[in-house]
């Protein structure tokens, strides 16, 4: 199991922090940037070459415990299929990668990798764009039946043809119990005088907005230019009052931990870390509702080796390798029939994340978890002023 949240490394700022050349490219949907469907595939390899490139974030897959070089979900597909992978733990920030691969696609040609992990609003970007190929849904039985159903229709990609989750999350809100002395279940609670200058926010305009909408009564899956504005306006006076500390990014788990803060935005996956070592630490998804999110498989355009791919992506959907994965990342599993073969372990530590909602959601949270409708290229410039001017980027 991780002893370190994937989360706690650098992550990106809500696609703030990309070059004015590429955010001006990627804000108004440049038409040279664009590449067409029928120009993204090449040809595909994998029948006589049996190996695939699979970029990712660190910490985000299962590792053997006396072997940090082992990774024993991936190694066993070796195995299995004689497929060679080649696995980079290259992805530290989301504009970063963007960066990194963004001049290949735009003038079509190959980024030297199969299979990319980055967070939905990226995907968005990259769907938007035309730098992923739709996959072939009939070679990937276990995605097509396990995929959780909440998680099968973004608006950046209804019927999910060009992404596949990797591990989801919640963005909701983590707080002391203890110290504060009693239970928040509302957004809006943040917002009492008791909280006053002991509580903090996501910088990341992609990461914050949704939950903070929502506590609004938005709907976030069609929330509008309206619902943005009267947030904004709430924190921005919120700011002036000295109501909120500060903006953070997954530094907020320190300050938790010490107590200098008593409740912060928070990612689920986050305070599992931190109630193993804090278990006067809760995380709670609001009345109002929280945000669920993804970081999503995707298969850039010209890849070498697209089937082989799809079936790595498949062999991740089957229920008992999906466990494997769970319980080391302890993410929101995108499986839910990963849920029976925890709980059938004879390992009593294993068995127990069967249990956690912060892994397998119960009916009444999944009833409160929605896919926030993405930014899109023309509200993003806008936005993002707006948002940083409030948070002092």
């Amino acid at each position: 199991m991780a002893d370190l949240s994937r989360r706690a490394l650098l992550r990106g700022v809500g696609g703030t922090g990309v070059t004015g050349a590429l955010a001006a490219m990627t804000g108004c949907g440049v038409p040279p940037a664009y590449v067409a469907a029928a120009d993204r595939g090449g040809p595909d390899r994998s029948a006589r070459d049996h190996r695939l490139v699979f970029a990712n974030w660190p910490l985000y897959i299962d590792v053997d415990d006396h072997d940090k070089q082992r990774r024993p979900t991936l190694d066993a597909f070796q195995r299995r299929t004689g497929i060679s992978v080649t696995y980079t733990e290259e992805i530290n920030d989301n504009d970063e990668f963007f960066g990194k691969v963004s001049p290949a696609l735009m003038n079509h040609q190959s980024t030297g990798r199969d299979l990319i992990v980055i967070s939905d609003w990226m995907c968005a970007r990259f769907v938007r764009l035309g730098w992923v190929q739709e996959m072939n849904r009939a070679a990937q039985p276990h995605v097509a039946k396990y995929l959780d159903p909440l998680l099968r229709t973004p608006h950046f990609d209804p019927g999910r043809r060009h992404s596949v989750p990797w591990q989801s999350g919640i963005t909701g809100i983590a707080y002391n119990r203890r110290k504060l002395g009693r239970e928040i279940k509302h957004t809006s609670d943040l917002w009492k005088a008791d909280l006053r200058g002991r509580v903090t926010l996501l910088s990341g305009l992609d990461e914050a907005f949704a939950l903070l909408m929502q506590g609004n009564g938005a709907d976030i899956t069609r929330w509008t230019a309206d619902d943005f504005y009267r947030m904004t306006d709430q924190i921005r006076g919120l700011v002036h009052k000295g109501h909120i500390r500060r903006f953070t990014g997954n530094d907020y788990i320190k300050d938790l931990d010490s107590g200098d803060v008593l409740a912060a935005q928070a990612y689920s996956g986050d305070v599992i870390q931190l109630q193993a070592d804090n278990p006067d630490i809760e995380f709670v998804v609001p009345q109002e509702g929280a945000e669920l999110w993804a970081e999503s498989l995707m298969i850039p355009n010209l890849a070498d080796h697209k089937r082989d791919a799809e079936r790595l992506i498949d062999y991740y959907y089957e229920p008992a390798v999906a466990a494997e994965l769970a319980a080391w990342v302890n993410y929101v599993c995108p499986v839910p029939a990963a849920r029976d073969v925890l709980a059938s372990s004879k390992d009593k530590e294993r068995a127990a994340l069967a249990e956690d909602p912060l892994i397998f959601p119960d009916d009444a949270m999944r009833g409160r978890l929605a896919i926030a409708r993405d930014i899109t290229s023309k509200e993003r410039t806008e936005f993002a002023k707006e948002w940083n001017a409030i948070v002092g980027l």
